[in-house]
């Protein structure tokens, strides 16, 4: 199998990956599994809809913060505040880690609806009743007793309408990211209402993304076991509904997650949509009745988090939510690289360094699939034996295609060569190569992780640049000319295994096919190091057992 032949076999693999996202992926029916009836509640005009926001103004984030009184909070995790205007939680820093690595300053994930970047969570009640004063985004809300939120001390809020309902939030933090807030509802009139409770999530502006296919960024839902990941652009273009039994909904950022939690055996409507903010909300679909000098209640949990595996897997545990993991973009290959990753943490506890973690898990998938590869190398090692006679071949009959390809034939059998031997082995290890990128690029985990020498930071590019010879000049190159050393170094790497591989006999293939490593250099040069890394280390491994299998490849040559 020579060169031609694998470079086809990975970009067929990946066309096929990334045609069957894009064209042929199903999009699910919103609407399976529903009865008539609630088919009808999906697009009732009887189903209340949250509605309660008001044009804000623009201000700073410390004027902002300084609108209204706050109830501030604090665990091992997180820190921030709730505002009593609104009772939004739009104000939390992640204490655990820095916007960059030579910074340090903290992570900052949600801000109040009156800055330019506002991102809050809101919860509380909405009727088809337009009699009933309900609270709102502007209400203001009355501490009753402790006014500092911890892992050990909730916190409770209360606002009354003037009609006699009173409303009580009692709001309650873990050591993590975990808030729970209990609503309550004290009915002190003679009169029978009905209210549903709703949760929801609002962005002002679209965020800095990564727009690459094989990381999901924003609105995301799992509704009765069924995944949906909906782009920013998708909800601007059309708004998407959907009834369920059970479930969760949020934002998600490569990194980061704000997300609701409805509560158990409570069906809802979740909605994802764009009205010059992005919404993600959930409201119940069932009423709850409030009898006169009744008193109902509701619950709804918000988890607002930094995507460690650990703590993602432990909520969804503890909370016996289902597919709540799928929060971290594990993508169409979950079986392979999830357990990936628990051996890459294995190796990075073992060895305190995340690139030294890196190279172990590339040896052992080299080591994992050396048979195979072994099969592919060393069919690839007898074509390249064979060259010089396919050459004379192709000159002696080269006006008569049917005899060349007889004589080909012929010599593939002499020798006992299978032109397309090597295909398979390489097409069955691409998904677990694929899986090692995808883990690498979607896990939290390299964020901030040295390596060795200039590396300090894994989950950016290589910051060194062959245009001011690696900053031996005194001079800042553009961002499109940082192409650093580790890059290079794969590079090169990938051009001596191109080396051990039989040429094509083509001239303009051949001219492609050097070109090839310098032009995945340009276009790797961005990636993360911990990435570049990795097909660096493959790199070497490949060519050292290519080249101990081409020591020990011979065959018979043909006379």
């Amino acid at each position: 199998m020579d060169t031609k032949n694998i470079i086809a076999a990975i970009s067929l693999s990946i066309a096929i990956i990334v045609l069957w996202s894009l064209f042929f992926q199903p999009v699910p029916d919103d609407s399976t599994g529903l009865s008539e009836s609630e088919k009808k509640l999906l697009n009732s005009s009887d189903m209340p809809t949250i509605d309660n926001e008001k044009k804000d103004e623009i201000l700073s984030r410390n004027d902002a913060l300084q609108l209204s009184e706050r109830i501030y909070f604090e665990n091992e995790s997180i820190k921030g505040s709730i505002s009593l205007k609104g009772a939004a939680i739009d104000d939390l820093t992640f204490k655990k880690f820095k916007e960059k690595l030579e910074s340090d300053e903290k992570v900052v994930l949600l801000n109040p609806k009156d800055t330019s970047l506002g991102y809050y969570v809101e919860s509380g009640w909405v009727t088809s009743n337009k009699n009933i004063d309900l609270p709102d985004n502007n209400s203001m809300w009355m501490v009753d007793g402790n006014s500092k939120l911890s892992e050990k001390n909730d916190v409770k809020i209360i606002w009354e309408n003037k009609q006699g309902l009173i409303f009580e939030k009692i709001i309650s933090i873990d050591n993590q990211y975990l808030f729970t807030v209990k609503q309550n509802i004290k009915n002190r009139t003679s009169n029978i209402y009905n209210l549903y409770p709703y949760g929801q999530i609002i962005r002002k502006e679209l965020p800095e993304i990564i727009d690459f296919f094989i990381l999901h960024e924003g609105p995301i839902g799992v509704f009765d076991q069924q995944l949906v990941e909906k782009d920013y652009k998708d909800i601007i273009d059309k708004k998407f509904s959907k009834n369920a039994n059970e479930g969760f909904l949020g934002i998600t950022d490569k990194y980061w997650l704000t997300s609701l939690i409805p509560e158990k055996n409570k069906k809802f409507r979740a909605d994802f949509e764009y009205k010059e903010k992005f919404k993600v909300n959930f409201v119940e679909t069932e009423p709850i009745e409030i009898q006169p000098n009744g008193q109902i209640n509701s619950e709804i949990k918000i988890i607002i988090a930094a995507k460690e595996v650990g703590v993602i897997d432990g909520y969804n545990d503890s909370l016996n939510l289902k597919k709540f993991d799928l929060v971290i973009d594990w993508g169409w290959f979950y079986w392979i690289v999830k357990p990936l990753f628990f051996l890459n943490d294995y190796f990075f506890k073992l060895a305190g360094n995340y690139g030294i973690a890196i190279i172990l898990i590339t040896v052992c998938l080299r080591l994992a699939f050396f048979p195979l590869n072994n099969y592919a190398f060393k069919s690839m090692s007898k074509m390249k034996v064979l060259q010089p006679e396919m050459a004379r071949l192709k000159e002696v009959h080269k006006d008569d295609k049917m005899k060349l390809q007889q004589a080909m034939m012929q010599l593939y059998k002499k020798e006992g060569v299978n032109p397309v031997s090597g295909c398979l082995p390489i097409l069955i290890s691409i998904p677990f190569f694929f899986a090692i990128y995808k883990m690498l690029f979607v896990t939290i985990e390299m964020r901030h992780q040295p390596f060795f020498g200039w590396i300090k930071d894994l989950s950016e590019k290589d910051p060194t640049s062959i245009f001011n010879l690696f900053g031996l000049i005194p001079w800042d190159p553009p961002s499109f000319m940082i192409i650093g050393a580790l890059p290079i170094l794969m590079g090169l790497t990938m051009w001596l295994q191109q080396k051990l591989n039989p040429a094509p006999q083509d001239e303009i293939q051949k001219k492609i096919f050097m070109f090839f490593p310098l032009f995945l250099t340009i276009i790797l040069a961005p990636f993360p190091s911990g990435l570049v890394l990795y097909w660096t280390a493959n790199n070497i491994l490949t060519m050292a057992q290519q080249y101990v299998i081409m020591k020990k490849t011979t065959v018979k040559t043909a006379s």
